[in-house]
């Protein structure tokens, strides 16, 4: 038997999780952009302080409780009221809500940062107020939020490991499932670390393409 069988065979079964590991992170990712970026347009144009105050408790209250707590509350929480969700539903709808929090931030600082006297000056040019936030600010936004949207979105990948605790077949599913019935806790862990890092190394590259493209980094 070659020594590196072993290792292989564990390869062989964290890799069937690593389907679902990339689907978790990229439909989260999806809803936590969407949704992230709409709740910085209403947090930075709007004008009414109660949707001022409504975004503010959402992103408080996704950001300072913990993910696995949120993942219990639809999954288990939820199928205690009736309505049931899948793990995988659960998963993607938790990350993205979590998302959603963290992005609406980033989103905001990006708006945060640009000029006040470039809306003027649209204003001045005779766009209207969808068009100067859309084709004057957005842009600009999205470049100097990019580095933040890449950070996240390599965190977001290390963080489904969480959506094991309730059943989504991902790397660290598969990964305790194998150590229960193999022990071979540091081979197989380890083997699991080196995978995400596989997975994350590229999408750290792309980020970077995107900076280098957008002018953020030379």
């Amino acid at each position: 038997m070659n020594s590196l069988d072993p290792f292989f065979l564990i390869l062989q079964g964290l890799l069937q999780g690593a389907g679902i590991t990339a689907v978790v992170t990229l439909s989260a990712l999806a809803l936590g952009l969407a949704l992230g970026f709409a709740l910085s347009l209403v947090r930075q144009f709007s004008r009414s302080k109660v949707l001022h105050g409504l975004v503010d408790v959402y992103v408080e209250f996704f950001r300072n409780i913990p993910a696995l707590s949120h993942l219990f509350i639809l999954y288990f929480g939820l199928a205690s009221l009736g309505f049931r969700l899948s793990s995988m539903g659960a998963a993607i709808l938790g990350l993205g809500l979590i998302g959603a929090a963290v992005t609406c931030d980033i989103f905001r600082s990006g708006f945060k940062s640009l000029s006040p006297g470039q809306t003027e000056a649209a204003f001045a040019a005779g766009f209207t107020p969808m068009q100067t936030i859309f084709t004057i600010l957005t842009p600009q936004a999205m470049r100097i939020a990019l580095p933040s949207l890449g950070n996240f979105a390599v965190q977001l990948l290390k963080d489904t490991s969480v959506v094991s605790a309730i059943a989504a077949p991902e790397i660290m599913f598969y990964a305790r499932s194998m150590v229960t019935s193999s022990f071979q806790t540091t081979l197989i862990y380890a083997t699991a670390a080196g995978l995400y890092l596989v997975m994350s190394l590229p999408l750290m590259q792309a980020v970077r393409m995107l900076e280098i493209r957008y002018g953020r980094v030379k």
